[in-house]
């Protein structure tokens, strides 16, 4: 089932006010209408410009129209939201059986056969409800938020309805808790706080999905994370124990005698919390001191000489 764009019907935008849609429609009736247009198509387009005009004029349903549809475009393939009860037929608020049934089958599945669900659309008894669209947004945080858990302000522009239906938007602030061990891109789901309904229809859900701040030290994979570990030449040569910093304290790991730049060590369950935890992933690189002194350029040279050493036909461990 195509989406059908009313504002687009009408040759308005979308934030047009009342009179300019009724004077949009006026000019348009007069132009199809059969028994004066010559247009070809003219029984078809004026039942077009009757049925955007019948959701655009009652401020409630082009509210409603709005939210269901701001991430459509005409022509589209449109879904109705899961969770509709198909078997109650619409029965009130300005359309007839009659006016029902000239309509589209786009209309009709959107204010025809909604019934009382959290996500449809109810209409009966001169009361007109539109359930509130889940709202999405992203959620910047710390890696150290993920690790510790935490709580955080979240600041959100909330679009609202004013009378004539046209989008405004307000500031909100939300104390959102941060679980322990969440990873990026995992979604945080607040009840009731995302779209209002409309008459009374409950309020969508907030989804925020978390996505982490770059860190100067560790990489983030899954639940795993990933640091780059300088040692010393000696260090990797002769093998060592030295000290890591993480998130919640240090943590002494051996390096193994042999150790080259790019060989990789992983410490079981020092990523992030979970169950299970991620691993801890060490990327070796070896440091070489500078030979900017005596000293060094004489230990340098030493071993020049007396190690038979060529890195170019030196197979690497």
């Amino acid at each position: 089932m195509e989406f059908k764009d009313y504002y687009e019907i009408l040759g308005v935008a979308r934030d047009a006010k009342a009179e300019d849609i009724k004077k949009a429609f006026r000019k348009l009736a007069r132009k199809y209408h059969p028994d004066v247009s010559k247009e070809s198509d003219a029984e078809h387009r004026m039942k077009e410009v009757n049925e955007a005009y019948a959701v655009l004029s009652d401020p409630e349903k082009r509210a409603a129209y709005d939210q269901l549809g701001r991430d459509y475009q005409s022509g589209q393939e449109f879904r109705p939201p899961p969770g509709w009860d198909a078997g109650r037929e619409f029965s009130g608020q300005g359309f007839s059986p009659h006016e029902m049934g000239d309509f589209s089958d786009f209309f009709s599945e959107l204010f025809g056969r909604a019934g009382g669900s959290r996500r449809g659309f109810r209409a009966g008894g001169g009361n007109f409800q539109a359930a509130g669209q889940d709202q999405h947004a992203t959620v910047q945080l710390d890696l150290e938020d993920a690790f510790h858990g935490t709580t955080r302000q979240v600041s959100l522009r909330i679009p609202k309805a004013d009378d004539q239906g046209r989008t405004t938007w307000e500031s909100r602030t939300l104390n959102v808790k941060i679980p322990k061990g969440i990873r990026e891109g995992q979604i945080i789901r607040l009840a009731g706080q995302g779209r209002p309904g409309y008459g009374g229809g409950q309020a969508g859900d907030l989804l925020l999905e978390v996505q982490f701040k770059p860190h100067p030290r560790f990489r983030v994979d899954g639940r795993d994370l990933r640091l780059t570990l300088p040692v010393a030449p000696w260090e990797a040569a002769l093998g060592a124990v030295v000290a890591v910093e993480l998130l919640d304290g240090s943590l002494n790991v051996r390096i193994p005698a042999g150790t080259q730049s790019g060989n990789q060590l992983r410490v079981r369950k020092k990523g992030l919390p979970g169950d299970p935890p991620g691993d801890l992933i060490l990327d070796i690189e070896v440091i070489l001191p500078r030979a900017d002194t005596p000293k060094a350029r004489e230990l340098y040279e030493s071993m020049a000489r007396e190690l038979a050493f060529d890195p170019r036909h030196q197979e690497r461990a």
